[in-house]
């Protein structure tokens, strides 16, 4: 911790004794120098609210609600404030829908679910009021310590949630709730095979503990073991077939595995408990997306948005369609939607990207442009992404990753040839060339794997002073038997994946970033760089709207800077493994498609095949932003649609640098 974050502690927590003595105007007095608007005020910001609100200075309280959900617009604790306020004013009915948004936006409120329960009961609404008091029973009956774990963990927290929950572990290591927490602070992080272990060893305390048992459906599905998802989301349907939160873990899970079938009959059968449910006519239209029915999945989003009209996810997936056009309805709707100041952050940014693709499609670029930037913005505000610290560690790469360390670790890894790997950057084209050979009968398509990422993340190690961690230096040092182990346990665990091809594709984009790894544990896979020109590639990252893993994106200087950074690493890349990466421009493929497959096929041993030119008519299940693309003949529509937004990118162009012009070389 800095020295200037050691003060700001310091007088945040003499300000919170100021407050508990009740001197609330010398805790605002305090406070002043620390509102500064940024998202290092949001404490100060929520203090000053509850004295000015102690106080009895309601505008001043509101003022200072409504810049903390400027910048921290997911901030639970605001909307609590926000309820407390309206409800001295005599407001029953803002102060309701507050406490609402509130326990959405961090469900440990104990607060805001017994003040629900109260104006619930007055209202008459005596069941609604029985469910927000098991719940503010439920955290009253948590060790103090577990729920402020859990109020960390939905702030944003982790490293605060992490240090108190081991804390409390250390006391009461057989601790359910307190291994469950944790856990969940380990996904948050990516310390995925640590919570993997919390909740295997949990759910061996309490196996008829529900919630662990969903917590670890969903933390296998991040880790892409999706049959091992899928098996533990069956035996909760077992249990009872009829209960349509069972139904709907098993419909999410079947779709990951690609049986759309049972997805859908088993997200039918929810529709029919709980009609015209939006979350589940959203995940069905997922489901019919991926399987190619898109006129289905249209009506299945279109209903989601009769159900709930503020649904921002279901706007979002009608443009993520790419062919999709909005009505003038629609648009205003959207409009409407977004503009509303109690709309939901989630919500909000969904509407934005959704809003930019629709005035782009009606030739408004300014205002297009506006809406995505508002929707990155937005994005940004929950992002802990630097891009000092991605260049760190594209350089920590370079320096370790040499020619002298692939010669004295030659011979070493797992000889399986099975994989073929596309890198690069999202939006670059990757998609259409997966399409291109999964064609190929001796190609499986798979996924964007995150084995990869995984596998760097395990040998990261702990973090330590000065940010350092232990990968990729420990590629020195590992025992040459253990990149035989890693790479193996690559193949086993890709397996569930592939359709018995001897060959299959893994396009997770960021591997780009472990090729040396790569090369360590595979050294026969073959690696092709999809690669398109800068400023295209960029922009069209900058107004897609990702679901996780690509935060460089959510700026126009950050998604320049990696683009030119990724360059210079594949530069090095090229120098200490030459012949290892294929680069394949998209120009080229748009240009010259046979050139190119046959360069690919060349590269891959494979021998030419028709159907890999007509990549389009290939019948298979495509999850990225351009699987509705692939489904089509080569076109040049996208090219050149950047210059349309030529006026808004001079900081993109400054960020490329000399990747501006020197991408090919």
């Amino acid at each position: 911790m800095s020295a200037t974050e050691e003060k700001t502690e310091a007088t945040l927590r003499e300000a919170q004794r100021l407050m508990t003595a009740g001197r609330f105007d010398d805790a605002c007095a305090l406070l002043a120098p620390l509102l500064d608007g940024t998202a290092d005020a949001v404490d100060a910001l929520y203090m000053s609210a509850v004295c000015e609100r102690y106080l009895k200075h309601p505008e001043k309280a509101a003022a200072h609600l409504q810049k903390l959900k400027t910048v921290s617009p997911d901030f639970g604790r605001a909307f609590q404030e926000e309820g407390h306020l309206a409800r001295s004013l005599g407001d029953t009915k803002t102060a309701l829908s507050a406490y609402e948004r509130a326990v959405r936006s961090n469900p440990g409120l104990e607060a805001s679910w017994r003040a629900q329960e109260d104006l619930l009961r007055e209202a008459g609404r005596s069941a609604e009021a029985a469910q927000a008091k098991r719940q503010a029973d439920r955290l009253a009956a948590l060790p103090r310590e577990l729920l402020a774990v859990t109020n960390f963990i939905h702030e944003g927290k982790y490293l605060k949630a992490e240090h108190l929950c081991r804390r409390f572990l250390q006391q009461h290591p057989r601790h359910v709730e307190g291994m469950r927490l944790l856990a969940d602070v380990g996904a948050r992080l990516g310390v995925l095979d640590d919570a993997d272990f919390l909740l295997e060893s949990a759910i061996e305390f309490e196996p008829d503990n529900i919630q662990l048992r969903l917590d670890y459906i969903q933390l296998l599905r991040k880790r892409q073991k999706f049959q091992a998802a899928l098996d533990q989301a069956k035996a909760l349907y077992d249990r009872e077939p009829e209960n349509p939160l069972f139904q709907s873990h098993y419909a999410i899970e079947s779709l990951q595995t690609g049986d759309f079938e049972k997805a859908l009959t088993l997200f039918d059968n929810v529709l029919e408990t709980v009609p015209n449910d939006p979350a589940t006519l959203t995940s069905r239209g997922h489901a019919l997306k991926t399987w190619g029915r898109q006129e289905e999945a249209i009506q299945s989003y279109r209903m989601a948005l009769t159900a709930k009209p503020d649904l921002g996810d279901a706007y979002y997936a009608l443009a993520n369609l790419k062919t999709y056009k909005f009505s003038d309805d629609e648009v205003e709707a959207m409009r409407v939607q977004e503009a509303r100041v109690d709309a939901a952050y989630q919500d909000r940014f969904h509407l934005c990207f959704a809003l930019g693709k629709a005035f782009e499609d009606r030739g408004d670029f300014e205002k297009a442009f506006s809406y995505y930037a508002r929707g990155n913005d937005l994005k940004r505000l929950k992002s802990a992404y630097r891009a000092e610290d991605m260049q760190k560690e594209f350089h920590a790469q370079m320096e370790i990753c040499t020619s002298d360390l692939f010669k004295a670790r030659a011979g070493v890894g797992c000889a399986a040839p099975d994989p073929i790997f596309i890198v690069g950057l999202p939006r670059a084209g990757s998609t259409l060339l997966e399409q291109i050979l999964a064609s190929h009968s001796q190609v499986d398509g798979t996924l964007e794997l995150p084995n990869i990422l995984s596998l760097a993340q395990s040998l990261r190690g702990r973090r330590r002073a000065g940010n350092e961690s232990d990968y990729p230096k420990i590629l020195q040092t590992l025992p040459a038997e253990k990149f035989a182990e890693m790479g193996e346990a690559y193949i086993e665990d890709t397996r569930i994946h592939r359709a018995g091809a001897p060959f299959f594709i893994d396009k997770m984009p960021n591997n780009f970033r472990h090729i040396g790894l790569i090369h360590l544990i595979l050294p026969n896979a073959k690696i092709i760089d999809a690669r398109r020109e800068p400023m295209a590639c960029c922009f069209s990252g900058f107004k897609q709207l990702f679901a996780e893993g690509q935060e460089f994106t959510y700026g126009l200087e950050d998604i320049g800077r990696y683009y030119r950074d990724y360059v210079e690493l594949m530069h090095h890349w090229d120098a200490a493994l030459p012949g290892k990466v294929l680069r394949v421009q998209h120009e080229d493929v748009l240009d010259d498609l046979e050139g190119q497959l046959r360069r690919m096929l060349d590269f891959c041993g494979l021998p030419f095949e028709q159907a890999c030119l007509d990549f389009y008519k290939t019948e298979r299940s495509v999850r990225t932003a351009s699987s509705e693309q692939v489904r089509q003949p080569i076109n040049k529509t996208g090219v050149d649609q950047w210059r349309r937004f030529e006026p808004f990118l001079d900081p993109l162009k400054e960020a490329l640098g000399p990747a501006l012009t020197e991408y090919r070389a």
